[in-house]
């Protein structure tokens, strides 16, 4: 088969890109897709007990009128709008998010520690060289130690010492010690902060129902069950696991770049091996458990920073939508995410039950209530997180320009391998942005490779 462009994944990114080829007038395109339904990392899974689950918390905001236009044709009006009440479990106590705002809920030695930490001259003014510095020169030593250093381990399960800053942007929250000493005298709470202080979230069929049906309006270009082997990058030619092969003018891959690489490419340069082996990436077990009671409880998310627990993560999904649950509004969907490396082992046998373990530990269950669990659902997400590593600008400097080169365009959360730009909304418009760049030669802003 040939066509003019050639689209490897049908995630936010592949779908955006074979969206805008469309709209843009565009027929010669096709998108390969390894699994039997789109979605990639956004995707949506119902159990057999009838407990619907995303791949993590995914929530819906947006930073572009485009993605809200496509939204809202969509969704129509089958979504549900939240304002996010996300907590932190630290200390034995419930702290509002974001942390360093709302230091007045600990214990009097933590908050003092806390607060010393922020004091004049107390911080370093030396400019950190890696995350590690960089929290403890931003927040202090006390906010540091309580919560930033051990939650970010349990996200990246990477030391932070190994990782960069530069990607921080609007994910974290940073400190004023005049308002954090305000907070604690006038004992008020600061929970507004952030992108996604607001959201939306489908009716029916969790987040993946949006790129299911996103993908419907390029259905006839999409082949499902077709995972690619191989890659002639000279002749431009791609072969998949079924024996066929489709040559293309352009490719976009959406898929992991170390696997481009290392995997499909024919004849990889040893310099372009040595740069993908540069690239980190953590995993993550999303576990679901279901329980047939119901409990009232407001939040959208916790974080849990300490180690009585596995999971950095839990969503009440159940509050998401009533649709989460076999039946609407009863029941909840309790949706913990925990990360691995090999800087961090898990025992994949001994999750699930470490799982309710922790959540005992933490109060959201207790032991009755593990009896009212009817549902026990699971999933390993071998690539989680693209890890902001040291190496990482330097080695995406060696392999994008060098992809183009070759007619390829690699995008997406791990195809662009950038965190900062890797929401739902930012995976979208990469490939968006791209097809608009092939077809109108306009440039890309989201994502950016110097």
């Amino acid at each position: 088969m040939k066509i003019k462009y050639a689209i490897v994944g049908a995630g936010p990114t592949g779908l955006g890109a074979a969206r805008r080829l469309k709209e843009l007038g565009e027929k010669s395109f096709i998108v390969l897709e390894k699994n039997s339904h789109a979605g990639g990392l956004a995707s949506s899974f119902t159990d057999e007990k009838g407990f619907t689950w995303d791949i993590g918390g995914h929530v819906v905001f947006s930073h572009y009128e485009y993605y809200d236009q496509l939204l809202a044709e969509i969704l129509v009006d089958e979504y549900i709008e939240h304002l996010r009440e996300s907590w932190i479990r630290a200390a034995k106590v419930w702290i509002p998010y974001p942390f360093q705002n709302n230091i007045r809920h600990l214990p009097n030695l933590k908050k003092w520690e806390c607060v010393r930490g922020l004091l004049p001259g107390v911080r370093s003014e030396e400019a950190p060289s890696n995350f590690f510095e960089w929290i403890n020169n931003t927040f202090g030593e006390g906010i540091a130690k309580h919560f930033m250093l051990p939650y970010n381990y349990k996200v990246w399960a990477t030391p932070p010492e190994s990782m960069s800053f530069s990607w921080i942007g609007e994910r974290v929250s940073v400190i004023d010690l005049k308002t954090v000493i305000k907070n604690i005298i006038l004992e008020r709470d600061q929970l507004s902060w952030g992108p996604n202080n607001k959201f939306r979230f489908p009716l029916k069929g969790g987040t993946g129902s949006i790129y299911r049906k996103l993908a419907e309006t390029v259905s006839s270009h999409i082949l499902y069950n077709t995972s690619v082997t191989s890659i002639d990058q000279k002749n431009k030619i791609i072969y998949d696991s079924e024996g066929n092969t489709f040559e293309y003018e352009y490719l976009l891959s959406t898929g992991p770049i170390d696997i481009l690489i290392k995997k499909w490419l024919e004849k990889s340069s040893d310099t372009l091996t040595n740069a993908a082996e540069m690239l980190k990436h953590n995993s993550v077990i999303v576990v679901g458990l279901g329980l047939s009671t119901s409990k009232k409880d407001s939040r959208c998310w916790m974080y849990f920073p300490e180690d009585d627990s596995p999971f950095y993560r839990v969503t009440n999904f159940h509050n998401y939508s009533p649709n989460n649950t076999p039946i609407p509004g009863q029941g909840r969907a309790l949706m913990c995410e925990v990360s691995y490396s090999n800087h961090k082992i898990v025992d994949h046998n001994q999750i699930v039950k470490e799982v309710e373990d922790g959540l005992i530990n933490t109060a959201l269950i207790n032991e009755e209530d593990r009896k009212n669990i009817i549902s026990r659902w699971s999933i390993n997400v071998d690539y989680g997180y693209p890890i902001p590593c040291l190496q990482r600008d330097e080695a995406l400097m060696i392999l994008q320009p060098a992809l183009e080169s070759m007619d390829i365009y690699s995008r997406g959360r791990f195809g662009g391998w950038k965190y900062e730009v890797s929401n739902m909304d930012h995976s979208v418009m990469q490939g968006v942005e791209w097809a608009e760049r092939m077809i109108n030669g306009q440039p890309e802003t989201t994502y950016r490779i110097s």
